[in-house]
């Protein structure tokens, strides 16, 4: 685990993590959004070590704690702990798998009212994600999770081989097998292109490396299966 935050961007951070998928090492991150009023979003939630929380405390309070999709939630209880008095927000399918968690807020393609000066929102439609993605506008940056990953290769040979076999290996993508989770393409493709409307330069992904550069492109060209 990271015990410290990476600066992005101007009230932009991330925490990055280990995370195993099927037993593949393919790493996680939470991405940290200084708000406007001063209020922190911290967006997938990772386990956040003393050291972190330390460094989100001095950054300012933490408003909100969102996880983005179906799927990364797995530490959205421990993180609410060490901040009980952030609003959770979550898919409204996800409210119904994690009834444990006390959420607050569906996500929707509507900002709460606290973003609004500093995030746009949209909901990837057609996916079994359910995954809502953010742009940042004052530093132009996407934030996203399981949209693509960016892995250069793995000293792990079976997240290698994993790479490999799914067209990942050296490249910006997503596996071939996990593109059926778009299981209705047609709604997934405006989505996209709805996203691909947003005049991002950078892309924060949850598992690989940030695209810092030529990233609108980039997503461009990872999602032709998708778009054609």
């Amino acid at each position: 685990m990271l015990t410290t935050l990476e600066p992005i961007a101007d009230n932009l951070w991330t925490v990055s993590a280990p995370q195993h998928f099927l037993g593949f090492h393919v790493g996680t991150k939470m991405t940290v959004v200084r708000l406007s009023n001063g209020s922190l979003l911290l967006h997938s939630p990772v386990s956040v070590s003393h050291q972190v929380k330390k460094a989100l405390d001095e950054l300012g309070p933490v408003s909100h704690i969102v996880c983005p999709n179906l799927y990364h939630h797995l530490y959205a209880g421990e993180v609410l702990k060490l901040f009980p008095t952030a609003k959770l927000h979550g898919p409204a399918k996800l409210h119904k798998k994690r009834k444990d968690l006390p959420f607050d807020y569906a996500l929707s393609d509507s900002p709460h009212s606290d973003w609004v000066d500093d995030l746009e929102v949209l909901t990837i439609e057609g996916s079994m994600l359910h995954e809502t993605v953010f742009y940042h506008k004052p530093s132009a940056t996407l934030i996203s999770c399981d949209l693509v990953e960016n892995f250069r290769t793995s000293g792990h040979w079976p997240t290698l081989l994993w790479l490999k076999v799914g067209g990942l290996h050296g490249k910006v993508g997503w596996h071939h097998l996990l593109k059926l989770v778009y299981w209705k393409r047609s709604a997934a493709r405006q989505s996209i292109l709805k996203m691909l409307e947003w005049p991002f330069e950078r892309a924060i992904i949850a598992h690989g490396r940030i695209l810092e550069e030529d990233a609108h492109h980039t997503m461009e060209q990872a999602f032709r299966w998708l778009l054609k």
